[in-house]
């Protein structure tokens, strides 16, 4: 065997044996921090921001190192053919580039596609799971929507009728306790910068120079505050046009002007929400995912508790 074949192959053997082991301690290392930093919450609802914001992305790092650990020992293994011809490296090399990559894209897309579900269920735990009374221990007993109008105030209920933002209210029966939790809505909603609440959307936007091949474009978009009637406006930047093809085939047209006649498609979906009461409900999306998502955890019953437009 080359003598400088067989120093290089000791070196990687060395390497690899320690990139193994400091990997997969940096996995163990990472997964152990996330749940003593979650077991040093004491309030469930500390322990559900730190979990919705941190589970999913903590373990995707779990995964990764892992995936790295993995590659490495593989690296380590079969050393004796190795040592015996120069293809052997090259066929472990490829062998555990795959076995990687197979592992860390499989785990990326059980955190992607299968984890929200279970996920779910643990923030329905820590979110529903009854409170007790810091002074007394009593428990505490969760409000209905209907109930816990009375201990919220305007803006908090504006921000909870665009759905921007949903509060738990409890209380203690037994005491004038009352403890408010504030949680993420179904759609998202911009702070406002005068009022403070999470009541600003998007109402209108408007393209004022169309974007080409040469030069960006510029579009206005309009914010309404739902609560105190704050007008925002703002001119955003367009990227300039990415396909050539349409615009060298055509150039008078542009993607936002597909008619060519000045009009350009809507940016917005409206949806109209009738119960069988006759009650009714207005809703402005700026895209198909985002009102399909409020449609799925929209609470019909709540159509009941508005007056008929």
């Amino acid at each position: 065997m080359n003598e400088s074949y067989s120093s290089f192959l000791d070196i990687w053997h060395q390497a690899m044996w320690f990139l193994g082991w400091i990997s997969g301690g940096a996995a163990i290392l990472i997964y152990l921090g996330y749940k003593v930093i979650l077991l040093g919450k004491k309030e469930l609802k500390s322990k559900y921001d730190f979990v919705s914001q941190n589970e999913i992305s903590t373990f995707r790092l779990v995964h990764i190192a892992a995936g790295v650990a993995i590659f490495a020992f593989l690296n380590y293994r079969g050393q004796t053919n190795v040592e015996l011809a120069v293809g052997w490296f090259f066929i472990r090399l490829f062998i555990s580039i795959c076995a990687t990559t197979l592992y860390i894209y499989i785990m990326i897309l059980i955190l992607q596609y299968y984890y929200p579900k279970p996920l779910d269920k643990k923030l329905k735990r820590l979110r529903y799971t009854p409170r007790s009374n810091p002074k007394t221990g009593n428990k505490l007993k969760l409000l209905s929507e209907e109930e816990e109008d009375v201990y919220l105030d305007e803006g908090m209920q504006a921000e909870e009728d665009v759905f921007s933002v949903d509060y738990d209210v409890w209380v203690d029966p037994k005491s004038d306790y009352v403890k408010i939790e504030k949680y993420k809505g179904h759609l998202a909603a911009l702070e406002c910068d005068r009022c403070g609440f999470q009541t600003l959307k998007l109402a209108k936007e408007e393209i004022i120079k169309q974007p080409s091949s040469m030069a960006d474009g510029e579009i206005k978009k309009e914010y309404n505050c739902t609560y105190c009637g704050r007008i925002k406006r703002e001119v955003v930047r367009l990227n300039r046009q990415t396909t050539p093809e349409l615009t060298e085939a055509n150039p008078n047209l542009m993607i936002d002007d597909p008619l060519n006649d000045g009009t350009t498609i809507p940016v917005s979906i409206h949806v109209d929400i009738l119960s069988n009461k006759g009650n009714k409900r207005s809703f402005e999306f700026q895209n198909t995912e985002e009102a399909s998502k409020f449609l799925a955890a929209f609470d019909y019953k709540k159509l009941d508790e508005v007056e008929v437009d």
